[in-house]
């Protein structure tokens, strides 16, 4: 029995909405990749404590930076 055409499309709205998911965890790898080398973090050092301290950090800093344009 053949796939009607919204099947299809369903299909293919799942498969980009996977794509875009994956995208964006790149993404955000690479952000934090980014950021733990330029400021020259150690792994071992940062626990969730301390990750989520520094997205807070990095986050209000880019809010101000915003605004300032």
């Amino acid at each position: 029995m053949p796939q009607s055409n919204l099947e299809k499309q369903e299909a293919k709205l799942k498969a980009l909405n996977q794509k875009i998911k994956d995208e964006k965890n790149k993404i955000e790898q690479r952000l934090g990749k980014q950021i733990i080398s330029q400021a020259n973090l150690d792994y071992a050092n940062l626990s969730n404590d301390n990750i989520k301290s520094l997205s807070k950090k990095v986050s209000e800093f880019l809010k101000e930076k915003s605004v300032d344009h």
